[in-house]
C-alpha cells in the first residue's frame, strides 16, 4: 500500500492553511518589549486586564501541549523514533498537511464517538522520509502552539567577513554554551527542521531553516549540504535522531520496539473509506506527493522485491533542496581550490581525514555531542593562512563523487588562476583520489575530464609539450592523450592565422580611432549560428566524417544576461507557494540587464557550474530559434582577485594581472564611483602594448614578507574575487555616463594614488600591490579594436553566491574597458561610514577577505 506523503509544491491547501504566522517563544511574550498593542481590539478598549489573560491564554495552550490535557487527538508516529503524541486538532490544522488530513474528506475528518476514558481516537502517522527526526518533529509541533524551544546557530559555524571559512576552521574545536531552553541547530537538525516542515506543509519553520542552513555553508557543512539537495539522506548518529526537543522531552510516549499497531487505529494509508463518493483518495494522496521516493519508481506501483540492483532511498525537497544545492556548488567554486591544498597536505600525513561532518562543541553536559576528528598539528609557519585543526573532506572520497569533481574542475565559475592552473590542480585531485585506490567507474570520468574540461588551446606551446610528457605515477599513463592536444594545437594555430592575416589597419594601434564601428565589422567572422551548424550537417550526412562533424565541440556566445546563483532572498515571510514559485532558468537572457535575477539550477546542470561546452548535436538541441551564435574556439578563462577595497580613493583603479589572449593583453579593474550613492565598478581593459603593466593588487601581508607564501603550491589559484549580486547593475564603459554604452576608447588608464607602481615605494600602502609582471605575448593582434565577448562571476564574500554578469560581443579599442557598476557590489566589499561615504580602513583586510571574480573571455 502506498503510504501517505504530502508536497509543499502542489498541495492546493486553503491561504490560511498555507501561511503560517510564527508566534513569538514565551519568554518574549511575559517581556516589557513586546509589542503589546497586537493584542489590543479596536472595539472595545482592552484593558491591562485583559490583555494579561490574552498572554495567559496563550501559556495555556502551549500547557496543553507539555501536559497532554483535553486532547482530541492521538498521533502515533512511526519513523526513525516511534512515539504517541496527544494533541489538538484545532492547532494541528495550521498546518497544510494536517489542515488537508483533518477538513479535505478524508477519513480522519470526521471524528469519532468515543468515550472520554477511551481517551482521544488515535491515528498512525507513518514517516517514509529517514530525514525527519523526533526533535524536528517536535520543534515544529511546538511551533503551532506558539511555543517550543528557540533555535541556536553555533557560532563556530557561521562564516564572517573576517572568518569567511568560519572561526571553527582555523580554531582548536571551540566551545559555546547553549543558552538555558534553547535547542542547539546543528547542520544535521537545521536540515531535519527543512524536510519536516515542508512534509508538514509549514513555511514559516521551512523558511527560518532555509535561511539557517544557507548561512552556516562553510568548509565542515558543504558535503552534508550537498548531499541533501541532490536527494541523499541526512547523515546523523542513530542515537541522536531519536533525541527529544529541549524542553519537550515528556510530550512523547516512548513505543518499544516491535509494538504492532492496533487494528482500532486509523493509520494514514490508503483506504476504500471516504466521505465523498465522487473523490478517490489515490487522487488526494498524489496531490499531496513530495517526491520522496526514486524518480525511476515514482510511476510504479509497490511490489515484490526483485533480483534486482539495491537503489538508494532519494528524498527531494523541490525548489528549497536546489537552492541549498546553489549556495553549496558556489561555495565549491570559489573555496575548492583553497581547501585543496589542506587536503592534499592531510592525504600525506600519518592521519587522513574520513568524513566531512561539521566540527562542534559544547559546554552542555546533559546533551550528547557528535564526536569530532582529531586535531592535526600544523606544520606551515605562515601567518596569513589559516591552518584547519581538523581537514574538511572535499576532493576525497568521502567528499564529491567524480562525476561532481569533473563538473566542478570544467566548470568556468571554478577559481583558479589560469587554464594551466586548472590542468594542475585536475592531476592533484584525480591522483588522491587514485591513492585510495583505482576505481574503474572514476576513470572513465578522469578521461572525460581531461579530454573536455581544460582547454589546451589557450596553453602556450611550452606547457602543451610539458603536459604531453606528464605521467601518472600512479598508472604509469599519460593523463591526456596525445590526440587531444595536437587538436588542441591546431586549433590553436588555425586562430592565430586567422588573426594575424586580417588586414593591417591604417590606424596605430596606439591611436585607435575615436569613433570605433559596430562590433559586427571589428569581428573576424569566428563565429556560427546553430542555423548554420544544422545546415552544415544537413550537408555532410553522406560523409562519413559526419559523426566526427556531430561531436565538434562548440562554446556558446554570450548575450547581455544579469544572473545570481544561490540567492537566498525572499525566503523570510514567505508562503509555501512562493518558497516553491521557479525563477527564470539560469540560460534565460534578461530583458533588462540591469537587474540580476534569480537562477533556476537543478542537479541536472549541477546547480549552474555544468560547463557550457556543447556538441553540433547539442547545440541544435538546445536552441530551437537557430539564432543562438557558437565559437568553434574555447574561451579564455582565468581569475582575479583583490584585496582592502574599502581603502580604494575615488576614481582610483585597482588592477589584477594581465594577461595575454588571441594577441591582445587585457587585466581586470575595480574602481568606487560616486554616483547615485556610493558604487562599486568592475571592468575589463584592453592594456595597451605601449603603456606599462599596471601593478596588481596584493594582500599587505605579501607585500611585506615580499615573497608569496610558501605553503602555496604552484597547481593552485593564487587568486580569489568575490561579491555580492547588485540590485542594479550597469554595463557600460566608464568613460561615459551610463545609461549609454560607450564606443569612445579610454586613455591610459591613470594609476591609484594609493598603488604602490613598483615593490619597494610603499611597502605598506594600502590597497597594497605587488610588482607588476608581462606575460608572454607569442604574436601581437595588429588591428586597433577587436570584437569580444566577455564574463565576469563575482563570489559573494563568504562564497555562498554568485553573480554572473555576461555581455554580447563588444568592440575593445586599445585602453578600452567594458563592464559592470553597482550600488550593491559595495555592500559586502566597501565599509560605509554613518555619512555614506567609505569609512577609513583601520587594518589591513585578512589575506582571505577578498574580492574574487572569473573571467571567461572569447574573439568572434
Amino acid at each position: 500500500m502506498a503510504l501517505l506523503t504530502t508536497s509543499a509544491a502542489e498541495a492546493s491547501f486553503p491561504s490560511s492553511a498555507r501561511v503560517l504566522h510564527v508566534s513569538p517563544s514565551l519568554p518574549d511574550l511575559y517581556s516589557s518589549t513586546y509589542n503589546t498593542h497586537r493584542l489590543r481590539r479596536s472595539s472595545p478598549p482592552m484593558n491591562t486586564a485583559a490583555a494579561l489573560s490574552s498572554v495567559d491564554l496563550q501559556q495555556h495552550i502551549y500547557n496543553s501541549l507539555l501536559e497532554s490535557r483535553t486532547a482530541d487527538v492521538s498521533l502515533h508516529v512511526y519513523g526513525t523514533w516511534e512515539a504517541i503524541y496527544k494533541l489538538h486538532r484545532v492547532i494541528l490544522i495550521q498546518s497544510g498537511f494536517f489542515s488537508s488530513l483533518f477538513t479535505a474528506g478524508f477519513l480522519e475528518s470526521s471524528p469519532r464517538l468515543r468515550s472520554h476514558l477511551q481517551g482521544p481516537e488515535e491515528i498512525d502517522v507513518i514517516f517514509d522520509d529517514r530525514n525527519i527526526t523526533r526533535a524536528a518533529f517536535e520543534i515544529c509541533i511546538a511551533r503551532l502552539y506558539g511555543g517550543g524551544p528557540p533555535l541556536y546557530v553555533p557560532p563556530s559555524i557561521i562564516p564572517t567577513a573576517s572568518h569567511p571559512l568560519t572561526p571553527s576552521f582555523s580554531s582548536p574545536s571551540l566551545s559555546f554554551d547553549t543558552p538555558k531552553g534553547h535547542h542547539t541547530a546543528t547542520p544535521q537538525l537545521l536540515l531535519s527542521v527543512l524536510a519536516t516542515a515542508v512534509y508538514l506543509s509549514i513555511p514559516s519553520m521551512a523558511s527560518q531553516a532555509v535561511n539557517c542552513i544557507m548561512n552556516t555553508v562553510g568548509p565542515y557543512t558543504v558535503i552534508p549540504y550537498l548531499n541533501f539537495a541532490i536527494g541523499k539522506a541526512i547523515e546523523a548518529d542513530p542515537d541522536r535522531k531519536a533525541e527529544a526537543a529541549v524542553g519537550l522531552e515528556n510530550i512523547a510516549q516512548l513505543v518499544t520496539e516491535n509494538c504492532v499497531p492496533s487494528t482500532s487505529r486509523s493509520p494514514l494509508r490508503t483506504s476504500s473509506t471516504k466521505l465523498d463518493p465522487a473523490d478517490d483518495l489515490s487522487d488526494k494522496l498524489l496531490d499531496l506527493d513530495v517526491q520522496k521516493e526514486d524518480p525511476a519508481e515514482s510511476n510504479e506501483v509497490e511490489s515484490e522485491p526483485d533480483d534486482g540492483p539495491i537503489r538508494e532511498p532519494y528524498f527531494h525537497y523541490g525548489l528549497l533542496s536546489d537552492k541549498i544545492g546553489e549556495a553549496a556548488a558556489c561555495w565549491i567554486a570559489r573555496w575548492g581550490a583553497d581547501m585543496l591544498i589542506y587536503e592534499e597536505k592531510a592525504s600525506r600525513g600519518p592521519e587522513f581525514p574520513v568524513t566531512p561532518v561539521p566540527v562542534l562543541a559544547q559546554n552542555v553536559s546533559s546533551r550528547k555531542r557528535a564526536d569530532t576528528m582529531p586535531a592535526k598539528p600544523s606544520t606551515s609557519s605562515e601567518p596569513v593562512i589559516p591552518e584547519p585543526h581538523v581537514t574538511p573532506v572535499i576532493w576525497a572520497r568521502g567528499g564529491l563523487n567524480s562525476k561532481w569533481v569533473r563538473q566542478i574542475l570544467g566548470s568556468n565559475l571554478l577559481f583558479v588562476r589560469g587554464e594551466k592552473e586548472r590542468y594542475d590542480m585536475a592531476c592533484t585531485i584525480v591522483e588522491l583520489r587514485r591513492r585510495q585506490g583505482i576505481d574503474e567507474e572514476e576513470e572513465k570520468d578522469w578521461e572525460i575530464l581531461f579530454r573536455e574540461g581544460i582547454y589546451y588551446a589557450n596553453l602556450l606551446v611550452d606547457d602543451i609539450m610539458a603536459i604531453s610528457q606528464h605521467i601518472s605515477p600512479t598508472t604509469g599513463r599519460p593523463f591526456v592523450p596525445l590526440s587531444v592536444l595536437q587538436e588542441a594545437h591546431w586549433d590553436q594555430s588555425l586562430l592565430r592565422c586567422q588573426i594575424t592575416s586580417k588586414p593591417n589597419p591604417t590606424s596605430s594601434p596606439s591611436s585607435p580611432s575615436l569613433s570605433p564601428p559596430p562590433s559586427r565589422e571589428k569581428e573576424l567572422g569566428l563565429s556560427i549560428t546553430t542555423a548554420e551548424i544544422l545546415a552544415r550537417l544537413s550537408t555532410s550526412n553522406s560523409s562519413p566524417s559526419t559523426a566526427d562533424d556531430r561531436d565538434k565541440p562548440y562554446y556558446p556566445v554570450g548575450h547581455d544576461s544579469s544572473v545570481r546563483i544561490g540567492d537566498s532572498g525572499g525566503i523570510e515571510g514567505a508562503s509555501m507557494d512562493q518558497l516553491f514559485e521557479s525563477p527564470p532558468s539560469v540560460s534565460s537572457p534578461t530583458t533588462d540587464s540591469k537587474a540580476p535575477v534569480r537562477a533556476t539550477t537543478t542537479e541536472a546542470d549541477f546547480f549552474g557550474l555544468k560547463p557550457e561546452r556543447q556538441t553540433a548535436s547539442g547545440c541544435i538541441a538546445s536552441d530551437a530559434t537557430g539564432k543562438a551564435r557558437w565559437s568553434p574556439y574555447p574561451p579564455f578563462r582565468f581569475a582575479v582577485e583583490f584585496w582592502d577595497i574599502d581603502a580604494l580613493k575615488e576614481k582610483s583603479r585597482l588592477h589584477s594581472q594581465t594577461i595575454w589572449y588571441a594577441g591582445s593583453l587585457f587585466n581586470v579593474y575595480v574602481q568606487v564611483i560616486r554616483k547615485k550613492g556610493i558604487q562599486l565598478g568592475v571592468y575589463l581593459h584592453r592594456q595597451s602594448n605601449i603603456d606599462p603593466i599596471p601593478a596588481p593588487s596584493a594582500p599587505l601581508s605579501l607585500n611585506r614578507m615580499g615573497h608569496a607564501p610558501a605553503n602555496r603550491m604552484p597547481s593552485l589559484p593564487q587568486l580569489s574575487t568575490s561579491q555580492s549580486s547588485p540590485s542594479v547593475a550597469t554595463h557600460y564603459s566608464p568613460s561615459v555616463r551610463p545609461p549609454s554604452r560607450s564606443t569612445t576608447p579610454n586613455s591610459s588608464p591613470p594609476t591609484s594614488s594609493g598603488l604602490a607602481t613598483s615593490f619597494t615605494s610603499l611597502p605598506s600602502t594600502i590597497p597594497a600591490t605587488s610588482p607588476a609582471v608581462a606575460p608572454s605575448q607569442p604574436y601581437r593582434d595588429p588591428r586597433p579594436a577587436i570584437a569580444a565577448y566577455f564574463t565576469i562571476s563575482c563570489a559573494s564574500s563568504t562564497g555562498s553566491s554568485i553573480t554572473r554578469f555576461t555581455s554580447v560581443p563588444d568592440v575593445f579599442s586599445v585602453s578600452q574597458s567594458w563592464g559592470w557598476k553597482s550600488s550593491s557590489l559595495r555592500t559586502e566589499h566597501l565599509e560605509v561610514g554613518p555619512d555614506g561615504q567609505p569609512a577609513e580602513p583601520t587594518i589591513p583586510a585578512p589575506r582571505l577577505s577578498s574580492l574574487r571574480a572569473t573571467i571567461v573571455l572569447g574573439i568572434v
